[in-house]
């Protein structure tokens, strides 16, 4: 064999090796509704955690059903509305929200099928609350500037908008919808949401300091690589999570379906076609990340599986909400590396815990 074979068998084993395109195969794949999207609202947080019930009712009862993402953001509202008002105006509005939203709404107010309460007035129309939420927030300013006794009917006025671009609830037969998930053997006590920082002890359950956590939720802290271990123990039991992720790294694309952090910065933009080197996340990294801002609760998805690339390495099969032509198929493949840095918190029922973990936090 001459010189010159060497030099190109070696070249192209070369390239072979270090630039291969992603070929993802199944790990574990979990049955779940079609992806659907929310197209120009900010309600990933009602549109995940919807999906994660639906999954959860294919769990138990072993069937699909549709379940009404904007009945769950209609009652929302109205409870963000009271905490503006009683805080004074001193908190966020807006259209976030975090996955215990929609449990405690599933609590409070039930839930209901799609074909009960599509959450728009005409079927034909794309779902957009840009100008409900201004409206929203001017009747909410003007009650916190004139104190409610003196704007008396804010609350009516208030309900009057989201009838306008919503559709009024009672449509929806709300007191067959408290019992709903009871026939679907779901029960909203069994569902936590759990975390990784280390500003608060490990196995504790504290209130996170995030701006779309206008509930005050609680979450379960653990350390890093158990709170992994926890969502792959999950998934290996055929529970699905709901997921809460920064998605403002340049190495996020919902258009090419990955979530992957590169080892060395100029791999950035080549990481997103080929196989590349990714950076170790520490528990320290990871929590300079959230204090410094780069981690932020920007998006709600649902993670349904998990894959390989041809060299081994794992990713998670997270269902997104922009549609079936966003990413793969509406699919996002994140890496390990990615889900430690960047995921903020999954919830998941507590079956789904590691035996330990259930009894270290008490559950």
């Amino acid at each position: 064999m001459n010189k010159t074979l060497l030099l190109f068998l070696s070249f192209f084993f070369s390239l072979n090796t270090f630039s291969q395109k992603y070929d993802f195969q199944p790990i574990t794949n979990i049955e779940i509704t079609p992806v659907i999207t929310q197209q120009n609202t900010g309600t990933c947080w009602s549109f995940s955690s919807t999906s994660f019930l639906e999954a959860e009712i294919i769990r138990t009862k072993g069937i699909k059903i549709d379940l009404s993402e904007m009945y769950n953001v209609r009652n929302t509202y109205i409870d963000k509305a009271d905490n503006y008002v009683m805080r004074q105006g001193k908190t966020q509005f807006g259209e976030g929200g975090l996955n215990h939203d929609v449990i405690n709404s599933a609590r409070k107010y039930g839930v209901v099928l799609q074909s009960d309460f599509l959450g728009k007035l005409n079927p034909d129309d794309k779902y957009d609350h840009s100008k409900m939420v201004v409206a929203l927030e001017e009747i909410l300013k003007k009650t916190v500037a004139e104190t409610p006794a003196k704007y008396p009917t804010w609350k009516a006025d208030y309900i009057a908008v989201l009838d306008q671009y919503m559709g009024k609830s009672e449509n929806a037969n709300p007191i067959n919808a408290k019992t709903f998930l009871t026939n679907y053997k779901i029960d909203l006590n069994d569902y936590v949401t759990i975390t990784s920082f280390t500003h608060e002890p490990f196995y504790s359950k504290f209130i996170l300091n995030i701006p779309d956590n206008f509930s005050n939720g609680y979450f379960y802290n653990l350390p890093l690589d158990e709170f992994v271990q926890n969502i792959d123990y999950a998934l290996e039991k055929g529970f699905t999570l709901a997921l809460d992720s920064d998605v403002s790294e340049t190495t996020f694309s919902g258009t090419k379906g990955i979530a992957v952090i590169p080892e060395k910065p100029e791999d950035a933009t080549a990481i997103l076609d080929e196989i590349k080197p990714e950076k170790t996340i520490t528990p320290e990294f990871r929590q300079a990340e959230f204090e410094n801002y780069n981690t932020q609760d920007d998006h709600l998805m649902h993670i349904v599986g998990k894959v390989k690339d041809q060299k081994g390495n794992v990713y998670y099969k997270v269902k997104n909400s922009w549609g079936n032509q966003s990413g793969k198929d509406g699919f996002v493949y994140m890496s390990v590396s990615y889900l430690r840095s960047k995921a903020i918190s999954v919830l998941l029922h507590k079956g789904g815990l590691m035996p330990k973990t259930k009894k270290l936090l008490r559950l």
